[in-house]
């Protein structure tokens, strides 16, 4: 007997029922496709068993689980657990195992607002014993079913009864039963060899996109170059993504293990092991079965990507180096001259005083010419932004130091603020878990804003990085306070190794070689707010941070506030934007850029970019030119060098100034497009850019793809990456693709086919996919002026057809209010419409909050169709509905295909 109810509890039901449906179920004892069983590791743990079962407060089902022997191998087991599982939605399930006695550490509540898991049974319902049996739970599309001794569990699609996720370890299994130790959890599934996995980062995988079996997959926010490959950087993402093929079909999962501790993930191909040092095991499962489903479904609990300002969507100069004011008065000038357009300009730490967050050089950046300088700019429509470290500089006539200690907003150590070394020399590093360093935080801000009217925050080193490792105490001679490069610890420091915080039993891959987890980082034995420790919250810190910076921002002037972070953790994609941190300018890591970049979008973090040409060294003039290529239509468009790499502005070579206006100048015209994407990754989670396979799921042959990607559904970008070539190898799903530079060209693929298309140094190729309405404007030097410009729309039929529809949509909004939403009357939402049919073709559209779009005279000057060689060109365009948007000026039917 098989329960298969779509309700989500059991309290519709009686006790009797709720006897059978938990008691009587069965499952095999192993769903594992692996084709070689591998020799059983020595055991860890000897596994639990489920010993009670029951009804829980809030419609879930509350287990109890006691060990079945202790052994001592990383510490001792804990001896009993509770077991917490909850259809949550129709297409989310909870799994949540935690220590039965004592509570533990877990991602805070209010930082990731989230249910918290029930601990007490509903009212009447007695205990169960379900020893030996198998117990199935039922709700939406996922089952969840368990094996008592030793515990497992199983999760299925109860659509079509696939096997999602099963821990259970039989004695062919190269992995443990469930291990939970105070300092080591261990938990498994196995996995069919089909399956392609994507996510678990921050990493550079130098075997593109999916997850590349017996390669290390270690979490736990570093301050690790991005050139390093396999090893863990800025970000910990425990989730991913698991994509399958049944006969054709597509069917994609979630996973996300959410946990800050710091852990190994071992995938086999036919298996993936976590090995945690701390916290819970609390899972969610979401079950798609698209890839965009899961994207949403996450995205539903962990927070919908930030709304972001039209103007971030435009071209970002930044360089660590520009000495003085007049060195980026010089560098938008260049811009202006060279016709590359240019949206914003960025200081790296250049403009402090002795590299202290919240001030100014004043020989090097006066305010009084500083504050002239961006009276220009922001008349023209540009905005400034400054890099802001976490580290506090010690010193005593600081001012943010000095109300920082007023406020005691700093992690301590035994008692005392940690004392670290970054950029400014000495550091505290204030506590973001406080509610009074948030406050502090936003103070500090405030004042800062009303020094140097900025319009966003760069938050950097926030892992947190730290020069030195270890317990530290200002030496006799002075650290570096703003002179030379400064990351040569110089405080007197000594290894801290006496406590299981900074030497846990279990060593994780830590920087791909197992370095104290202390290492170059806040001591994990340092003290949070309320007494949390570092080993548990580090990988938050940057989080946290963005949060705080996040408040901070909207509290200054109600403003859309625009953050980006180098540190992330799941969630922080309601908060900032994020780029892909220290690369290198070769063409390993241009290949690189794409994968990171797709991730972050399955992450729910779409506004994401790398640096475009390479942080250091000097890339190459050719490299240069395909790099802003490709950067053009990354999501977040930004070229950063570091401070001793020769200049790489766009305009310091004629070829790739010549590069950039042709690729920048596209993506001015896709702004509103690009905007469109935002306002849906903000309401549905969807990745701004992402892997071809997600609209096209179904194609086996894409899974792996990581040299090309989608812009939405239906605008595929392939770059050239590769030195000396002037064509490129592109990948084309079956359909009618247009160029977008020259839409008179287009692929008409009947199966899945390779093309070699042209590409000279300036050309990108980029294709826009058939039954598309594509809203687009002239475009310009800035976002501000194209955004103004009138739309043209390019509808795209299928080569030659006769029959057929395109769809499209466009939002519009005032980008300065805080949300993105519609119903406040500052925006507009249209959705387009299409059909060839016979000799007529018809466009129209329908429109919701029309009045913002009219006021601001948005119009539609022109419509090109193409792709309708079928109909022998004599067709009609009847444009409807567009009263409601504009109005409309002219036409543009080509038959072009």
């Amino acid at each position: 007997m098989v329960a298969s109810s779509s309700s989500s509890s059991f309290s519709i039901f009686n006790l009797t029922l709720l006897l059978v449906f938990i008691t009587l179920c069965l499952l095999p004892s192993s769903t594992s496709s692996k084709s070689t069983p591998a020799a059983p590791p020595a055991a860890i743990g000897n596994g639990y068993r489920l010993v009670s079962l029951q009804e829980s407060s809030d419609g879930g089902l509350l287990g109890h689980l006691q060990v079945n022997k202790k052994n001592n191998i990383y510490g001792p087991d804990i001896p009993n657990l509770l077991l917490y599982i909850k259809h949550e939605t129709d297409d989310r399930l909870r799994v949540h195992i935690s220590d039965a006695q004592q509570q533990r550490w877990e991602v805070p509540y209010d930082l990731l607002p989230r249910d918290r898991p029930a601990t007490t049974a509903a009212i009447g319902k007695s205990m169960i014993n379900p020893v030996n049996a198998v117990s199935e739970f039922s709700g939406g599309e996922l089952l969840f079913s368990c094996i008592s001794n030793p515990f497992s569990f199983a999760v299925k699609r109860k659509s079509n009864g696939q096997t999602l996720f099963n821990s259970t370890a039989d004695k062919s299994a190269p992995y443990n039963s469930l291990v939970f130790k105070d300092q080591y959890l261990e938990i498994s599934t196995s996995l069919p060899s089909d399956a392609s996995l994507y996510g678990l980062g921050e990493n550079s995988q130098p075997h593109g996109i999916k997850l590349y079996p017996n390669d290390p997959y270690t979490l736990w926010t570093t301050d690790q170059s991005a050139i390093n490959l396999n090893m863990d950087l800025y970000g910990s993402h425990p989730v991913y993504m698991d994509l399958r093929n049944v006969g054709g079909e597509a069917y994609a999962h979630g996973v996300l293990l959410l946990n800050s501790n710091g852990m190994d993930v071992f995938y086999t191909g036919n298996s993936l092991t976590y090995k945690v040092i701390g916290g819970v095991l609390d899972f969610y499962f979401f079950a798609g079965p698209s890839p965009l489903g899961v994207v949403d479904q996450y995205t539903q609990l962990i927070g919908r990507p930030a709304p972001m300002p039209y103007w971030s969507l435009g071209f970002h100069q930044c360089r660590w180096g520009y000495h003085n004011l007049s060195v980026v008065e010089d560098v938008v000038e260049n811009y202006n001259k060279a016709n590359i357009p240019l949206d914003v300009i960025w200081n790296d730490d250049d403009h402090m005083d002795g590299h202290k967050d919240f001030t100014l050089n004043p020989n090097a950046y006066p305010r009084p010419k500083l504050l002239e300088f961006l009276n220009k700019i922001h008349a023209r429509g540009m905005k400034y932004i400054v890099i802001n470290d976490p580290g506090i500089g010690v010193n005593s006539s600081y001012g943010s130091y000095q109300r920082g200690i007023a406020k005691d907003v700093f992690i301590k150590y035994e008692g005392k603020p940690f004392l670290a070394q970054v950029w400014p020399g000495a550091v505290n590093f204030p506590d973001f878990l406080n509610p009074a360093t948030v406050a502090w935080w936003g103070d500090e801000v405030r004042r800062f804003h009303e020094l140097v009217p900025i319009d966003g925050l760069w938050i950097d080193m926030n892992e947190a990085s730290n020069f030195c490792s270890g317990l530290c105490t200002m030496p006799k001679g002075q650290c570096p306070t703003g002179t030379g490069p400064g990351w040569i610890c110089c405080l007197d420091c000594k290894n801290i190794t006496k406590t299981k915080w900074d030497d846990p039993p279990y060593k994780i891959n830590a920087s791909g070689t197992h370095v104290p987890i202390g290492y170059k980082t806040i001591a994990t034995s340092a003290v949070h707010y309320n007494g949390v420790r570092e080993y548990d919250a580090h990988s938050i810190y940057g989080f946290s941070h963005a949060v705080a910076t996040h408040k901070a921002l909207q509290g200054l002037e109600g403003k859309r506030p625009f953050i980006l972070s180098r540190s992330t953790f799941v969630g922080s994609g309601r908060y900032t934007a994020h780029w892909t941190g220290d690369n290198q300018g070769t063409w390993n890591d241009i290949k690189y850029s794409i994968s990171t970049m797709l991730n972050f979008g399955i992450f729910g973090i779409p506004m994401v970019g790398s640096d475009i040409c390479g942080f250091y060294p000097q890339p190459t003039e050719e490299l240069c030119n395909r790099w802003i290529e490709l950067g053009a239509f990354y999501p977040f468009s930004r070229d950063h060098a570091n401070y001793y790499s020769p200049r790489q502005e766009l305009y310091q070579w004629d070829t790739v100034a010549t590069s950039a206006r042709n690729a920048l100048g596209m993506r001015y015209k896709l702004l509103p497009y690009l905007y469109t994407l935002t306002y849906e990754a903000h309401t549905t989670g969807a990745p701004i850019a992402r892997p071809l396979f997600f609209s096209f799921p179904n194609i086996k042959e894409l899974y792996g793809l990581s040299t090309q990607f989608l812009l939405g559904e239906s605008l595929m970008v392939s770059p050239v990456l590769d030195q000396g070539r002037t064509n490129v190898s592109a990948i084309f799903p079956p359909g009618t693709w247009y160029s977008l530079f020259n839409p008179s060209e287009a692929i008409v693929a009947k199966q899945l086919q390779t093309v070699v298309l042209d590409a000279p140094l300036h050309v990108i190729n980029v294709h826009l996919y058939q039954n598309t309405i594509l809203p687009m404007q002239r475009g310009g030097m800035i976002s501000k002026e194209a955004r103004t410009t009138p739309f043209t729309l390019i509808v795209t039929f299928p080569a030659g057809a006769t029959d057929a529809k395109a769809s499209g949509k466009l939002y519009l909004d005032n980008d300065e209010l805080p949300e993105m939403t519609l119903g406040n009357g500052q925006s507009t939402y249209v959705d387009f419409s299409a059909t060839a049919s016979k000799d007529v073709v018809k466009v129209w559209s329908d429109v919701e909050e029309s009045k913002f779009a009219l006021d601001k005279g948005w119009v539609i000057e022109k419509i090109t169709v193409l792709g309708l060689s079928g109909v022998g060109g004599n067709f009609a365009i009847e444009v409807e509905g567009f009263g409601d948007f504009g109005c409309f000026e002219g036409g543009g039917g080509r038959n072009e295909a």
